[in-house]
């Protein structure tokens, strides 16, 4: 899949912006703060229906307006779609597919792709929600129902916590509450779902996030991930990995066991203490959690050998190809090697986007079509072609 065309209309700093993209890698330089990683956040909510930066959408509608626009035309191959999102300050967003009405949880269907940040440290460093999202954003981009299953379950499990919380305050006891058994089933249907369907998603990357951590890093440190689930016992929010429900007996089994005996605790507490959105993602290398015992460098190289990991799975399972892969401001956060391994294993995609305020960080495999980018300015400086290529002109039309 190529992003052929990007064109924003109040989003962020940008009160319109229209950048052309090559086949290959691109690279958006620019001092910080003057809107590349803009660009790049746009592409990557049109996949992923979320942003990098921010846990809700206001933000990156522009100052005084009520919504932004972002639009991509996109190269499936021979065939060209043209999406658009309309980012709504308030209520819901709206979408279009080649200028008719569309679902917004649709786009993540045609657009693919993976994202390389400085936030990615927090994926590893960060609290079990940075792990969960990079999850559930991924589960997306597999499989785009999946946005509906976990929009339903924040839904439910927004009415039971509020359910709770009432019930404490009035002092009802358990066996009066005869209510909360119908928002029960319906929290474990749904949160059966997303555990399942984040389990298959570790046991899927894990042999992906050890090929790419020793092709980073240089070394074998046997990268492992795993779900730490509420629902056998623990509660890894709060950092209490332990699991002390068996395993026998289906997801959803285990899911009402665990409710059922959280119940006392729930409503003392006024909290939904069982379920997916208390989970937690555990990395580990050299046998030892990452966070509190890797390095700054195994950091690294674990968060990158995730996105790296991602990318191979979506390349495996689309139809559409390769992903765009989109590295963000990373290589100056690396030193030289690890530069040179993730420019070297990433050079090889259909399309790069690449960031950077400073031109030198970039390794040369990558550095080819560059555009300047100066308080929402953009210039487009583009590589030397051979005589008789086609270049597009980048116009966007609707339809």
């Amino acid at each position: 899949m190529i992003v052929e065309h990007l064109s924003l209309v109040d989003f962020r700093n940008y009160a319109t912006a229209e950048l052309a993209l090559h086949r290959g890698p691109n690279v958006l330089v620019g001092r910080n703060g003057q809107g590349k990683t803009n660009l790049a956040e746009a592409i990557v909510f049109l996949a992923t229906l979320g942003s990098h930066r921010v846990s809700s959408d206001a933000p990156m509608v522009r100052d005084g307006h009520e919504a932004a626009i972002v639009r991509a035309r996109l190269a499936h191959g021979a065939r060209k779609v043209l999406i658009e999102v309309q980012i709504n300050r308030q209520g819901s967003n709206k979408a279009r597919i080649n200028g008719a009405p569309g679902r917004t949880a649709d786009l993540p269907r045609y657009a693919h792709v993976v994202l390389f940040a400085p936030e990615d440290l927090q994926i590893v460093r960060g609290d079990p929600s940075s792990r969960r999202r990079f999850a559930d954003q991924l589960l997306i981009q597999r499989n785009p129902r999946m946005s509906a299953v976990l929009g339903d379950y924040d839904r439910v499990l927004r009415q039971r916590t509020a359910l709770l919380k009432s019930a404490r305050a009035r002092g009802i006891k358990a066996e009066a509450l005869s209510t909360l058994d119908v928002w029960d089933d319906k929290l474990i249907a749904l949160g059966s779902e997303i555990i399942d369907a984040r389990s298959r998603l570790a046991a899927d990357l894990q042999p992906g996030v050890a090929d790419a951590y020793a092709a980073i890093a240089g070394e074998d440190h046997d990268p492992r991930l795993h779900w730490a689930q509420s629902i056998r016992g623990g509660d890894p929010e709060e950092g209490d990995d332990a699991e002390d429900a068996a395993d026998s007996g289906t997801t959803a089994e285990l899911f009402r066991a665990a409710l059922a005996a959280k119940r006392a605790a729930e409503l003392e507490r006024g909290l939904t203490l069982v379920g997916p959105h208390r989970d937690d993602l555990v990395l580990r290398v050299r046998d030892l959690p990452v966070k509190g015992y890797a390095s700054h460098g195994e950091s690294w190289s674990i968060a990158l050998a995730l996105r790296l990991a991602s990318a191979e799975l979506l390349r495996a399972e689309s139809p559409a190809g390769d992903p765009v892969l989109i590295l963000d401001d990373v290589f100056a956060e690396l030193d030289a090697e690890r530069r040179r391994r993730l420019a070297g294993i990433t050079a090889g995609y259909e399309q790069v986007l690449v960031t950077a305020a400073v031109e030198e960080d970039i390794p040369e495999v990558l550095h080819r079509h560059v555009v300047r980018i100066s308080a929402g300015t953009i210039t487009d400086e583009r590589e030397a072609v051979p005589a008789g290529t086609d270049l597009d002109d980048g116009e966007v039309h609707d339809g």
